[in-house]
């Protein structure tokens, strides 16, 4: 089933309600709503690839000709701030970011060309209570990677073997 059109944007009816309840979230916190920042936070929550910043700025240079790489990692750091982005780190150089972070989900890696994938497995919420059981700890969260070959890499691999 194809996920329901917004006539005015072509996103998703949940892309929008997300990208509503995000401007919501910067208004109560006093943040300008400039258009660069609705951009940039438009794009993170439809792109879903979990872009890093300097993917963001090669995107939306066109619209914004002006607008700098420091202006994406200024409105990154402001959305990470007010919690509507998180921050991704999986140990090279450059960080990604995650627009989906009202429902809970995990990452699935490749380790060829570096796609990162969301897939949701609700049982893991159990580790959390057994977690603290056992431990005594107030857990708070908790993060999960998985890595691997994407099909796509998988498919240039077997055309080259052939």
């Amino acid at each position: 089933m194809l996920p329901e059109k917004d006539s005015s944007r072509g996103a998703t009816r949940r892309g929008q309600q997300q990208i509503n309840s995000a401007f919501e979230k910067l208004k109560a916190t006093g943040v300008r709503i400039t258009p660069q920042r609705q951009a940039i936070l438009e794009y993170l929550i439809e792109s879903m690839s979990h872009p890093t910043a300097d993917e963001i700025y090669k995107a939306l240079s066109d619209r914004f000709p002006n607008m700098s790489v420091a202006t994406v990692y200024n409105n990154l750091r402001v959305f990470k701030d007010i919690g509507i982005v998180s921050e991704l780190t999986f140990g090279d150089a450059s960080s990604r970011y995650d627009a989906n972070i009202e429902h809970s989900h995990y990452h699935v890696i490749c380790r060829s060309c570096g796609k990162i994938v969301d897939f949701e497995y609700p049982y893991l919420d159990e580790v959390e209570r057994e977690a603290a059981a056992h431990t005594g700890f107030k857990v708070e969260d908790h993060r999960l990677e998985i890595y691997g070959i994407c099909s796509d890499c998988d498919s240039k691999k077997d055309a080259k073997q052939h």
